[in-house]
């Protein structure tokens, strides 16, 4: 099976190509199993080809978020590569980069990474962002031009445990951990008022509505266009007059925005949450700051080849201040360590 990486170092027109899909590509999107064979093609011709229906799986067409599996044959279409730039000197820009990496590392081998993401930082790039870690992983690419790739997102404002897988191989194992739920991740949110029962589920349907100048999601019907399903476990850890809650939570599905919505929905939205904080008459605390209190606390998963990954991220600044002021112990037991995840 030609290695794309070669290829790709001396430039050259390949002709069409047939490779199956190695065990450590079983799971993988199309695009990312491009992605990581010839890393020298841009993201943009490679949408191209596969819209175009010119690479195909088994003989068939196939969309670009597909997942392929091990054994399966992928056609893959003359490509133009160019040859790999030399390895430059790390610029000031980049050695600056890694060194901001590198500070916020809570855990790393050499197949997996495990960032903690500060607040105010994006997880990728959109309208009118620059600066995003997705961006930045770009300063960590291997010898073989492969660089870390994102296993799961955070908002932008929300901090905490962020994790990256370094190789293809652990790219594709992370991936299927996720998709089967065995993914274990816990959040702690402030909150407004106190939750009632104070442990309990919250189950909706989620779709995302689009507004003026932002888009949120909503708690939706069943069956609805655009409408999926989100579960969330949550338990109060310890309260603040009545008027505040230190909560923490296991989300069961991903979706976006998910707690943020859940929160808001049962009648207590997360302290500085610009987007779905709507209790009318509420005043912040004196000598809280208004930034949104939502951590990304911990997260547990199989390693890619053996043992688990288990890491949790501190509290950020602004949180901590809100604990402290508040006395709560940021050392105290998640009760909700044992939740079930269906």
């Amino acid at each position: 099976m030609p290695l794309a990486e070669d290829t790709a170092a001396h430039g050259a027109d390949t002709g069409v190509q047939t490779v199956a899909v190695a065990n450590d590509e079983g799971g993988m999107r199309v695009d990312r199993f491009l992605e990581a064979r010839f890393p020298s093609l841009s993201f943009s011709h490679i949408q191209r080809i596969i819209r175009k229906g010119q690479l195909r799986v088994n003989g068939k067409r196939v969309d670009a978020k597909d997942r392929l599996a091990a054994g399966q044959a992928v056609r893959i279409p003359p490509l133009r590569l160019d040859a790999a730039p030399p390895r430059r000197g790390e610029t000031g820009a980049d050695a600056d980069t890694r060194a901001f990496l590198a500070s916020i590392t809570l855990y790393e081998d050499a197949d997996v990474l495990v960032l903690n993401k500060p607040m105010g930082l994006a997880v990728q790039g959109g309208s009118g962002t620059v600066r995003h870690v997705d961006g930045m992983l770009e300063v960590l690419r291997d010898r073989a031009g492969q660089r870390p790739r994102l296993v799961h997102r955070l908002d932008k404002d929300t901090s905490g445990c962020l994790l990256v897988a370094r190789t293809r191989f652990a790219a594709a194992a992370l991936a299927a951990t996720f998709r089967s739920r065995t993914a274990r991740k816990t959040y702690w949110a402030l909150v407004a008022g106190v939750p009632k029962p104070k442990q309990g589920r919250i189950s909706t349907y989620l779709a995302k509505e689009e507004r003026e100048d932002e888009s949120i999601m909503r708690v939706a019907r069943h069956g609805e266009e655009g409408a999926s399903h989100a579960v969330t476990y949550y338990a109060t850890v310890e309260t603040a007059a009545q008027k505040l809650a230190w909560v923490s939570l296991k989300p069961v599905t991903g979706r976006t925005h998910q707690l943020r919505a859940h929160l808001a929905h049962v009648g207590h939205p997360i302290v500085g949450d610009a987007k779905y904080f709507s209790k009318e008459n509420w005043q912040l605390p004196g000598g809280m700051q208004n930034r949104l209190h939502l951590l990304a606390r911990r997260i547990a998963v199989p390693h890619p080849r053996q043992g688990a990954i288990d890491v949790s991220a501190p509290l950020p600044a602004h949180m901590l201040q809100s604990w402290n002021l508040l006395g709560f112990d940021a050392a105290r037991y998640d009760p909700i360590d044992a939740a079930p995840q269906d």
